[in-house]
């Protein structure tokens, strides 16, 4: 009989040790790099960051794990707070909705700070000038010059490829809107198949993405134009009403700036002088 109660009682045991670590395990992962579209509840301990993995080199996966700037900016932030991060997978157009709805706690996806952002969410101060650049075949090198007034003199002949939006997109419609064809795509790299076979002549996207691009099809003939289109600042947008986050993601970038890891850590991912 004491056997029988000594064996049941260590198998519970053994049990409630093992489902323990399994939880912690899976717990400690999904905290740090793997994204999660489902809802998670407010908490003090976890820093809910909003991503669109479908910006490399700013922020995509590499199998299930988030990484990229963002990502790793994400990281160093929380570590700052004292927190763990939670990276939940938000279309881009719903960034906003998710964050007004209080489904994430800031938005660190590659976001560019505009006028119209601006009347719904606020902005840390930036970490990153950057500006819409073209992205085109070599094909189609020397037929126009690939810079702001080129693109505008021969817009009505063009066929121009945007992601929808994006500020790439609106930028294109309020000085291109004459174009021969604008073409909305879901993602760059439905555009980017566009491009390869012809269909568009030019794709007009952040500058970032741009160059992550045209180094992924080198061998299928793209490339660049050689400078910004425009000059845009990426940030991170946080709720309005949230000051004490909006007061600490600051005081980061300003500590890292001072530092010399925000260039560290840009470099690392973004390799070129802008």
């Amino acid at each position: 009989m004491f056997q029988n109660r000594f064996n049941h009682r260590f198998w519970i045991l053994f049990y409630c040790l093992i489902t323990l670590s399994l939880t912690t395990a899976c717990g400690t992962t999904s905290s740090k790099s793997i994204a999660d579209s489902s809802i998670v509840q407010p908490d003090e301990n976890i820093l809910r960051v909003g991503v669109s993995t479908n910006a490399p080199p700013l922020i995509y996966k590499q199998g299930e794990k988030v990484v990229g700037l963002e990502a790793e900016l994400a990281q160093e932030f929380a570590q700052y707070l004292g927190k763990s991060v939670r990276f939940i997978e938000v279309d881009w157009e719903d960034q906003i909705p998710a964050l007004l709805d209080n489904r994430t706690d800031i938005i660190m996806s590659g976001m560019s700070v505009t006028k119209m952002r601006r009347i719904r969410i606020s902005f840390s101060d930036p970490y990153y000038q950057t500006g819409q650049m073209a992205l085109l075949h070599k094909r189609h090198q020397g037929r126009f010059p690939v810079n702001y007034y080129g693109i505008k003199g021969l817009s009505i002949k063009l066929r121009i490829g945007v992601v929808k939006g994006t500020t790439g997109e609106t930028f294109v419609l309020d000085n291109f809107g004459d174009a021969k064809k604008i073409s909305p795509f879901d993602t760059s790299r439905k555009a980017v198949d566009a491009l390869i076979h012809n269909n568009i002549d030019l794709l007009i996207h952040d500058g970032p993405i741009i160059l992550m691009l045209a180094s992924e099809n080198d061998s299928k003939g793209l490339t660049t134009s050689k400078s910004h289109l425009t000059e845009e600042y990426l940030a991170w947008g946080i709720r309005k009403n949230d000051i004490e986050l909006l007061n600490s993601a600051n005081n980061f970038i300003d500590t890292y700036k001072q530092e010399g890891k925000l260039n560290s850590i840009i470099s690392r991912w973004i390799p070129f002088k802008k």
